[in-house]
């Protein structure tokens, strides 16, 4: 991997943590939370540049669906969990 594409790499990862911490639901905050450190430590030894290209694409994506899911659930905010 390149260095910049490894920069991009863990800048996203930074934002997408950064944005999972938001939501308001633990249930949904612990579930994406786990998901992208999933991803990203299956595809850590990805080596081919066009595929570190769309796994980024794919992360980019994510990152706004993230952002848009977590605005919605601030919209409507449900009872605090016991474990909260």
């Amino acid at each position: 991997m390149a260095a910049s594409s490894r920069s991009q790499a863990i800048s996203l990862y930074k934002m997408l943590l950064r944005e999972s911490r938001k939501f308001p639901s633990y249930n949904y905050r612990t579930y994406a939370l786990r998901r992208v450190r999933d991803a990203f430590r299956e595809n850590r030894t990805v080596q081919d540049p066009q595929l570190v290209h769309s796994l980024l694409e794919e992360g980019h994506q994510n990152l706004q669906l993230i952002q848009r899911q977590v605005t919605v659930g601030q919209l409507y905010k449900a009872q605090k969990l016991i474990v909260e």
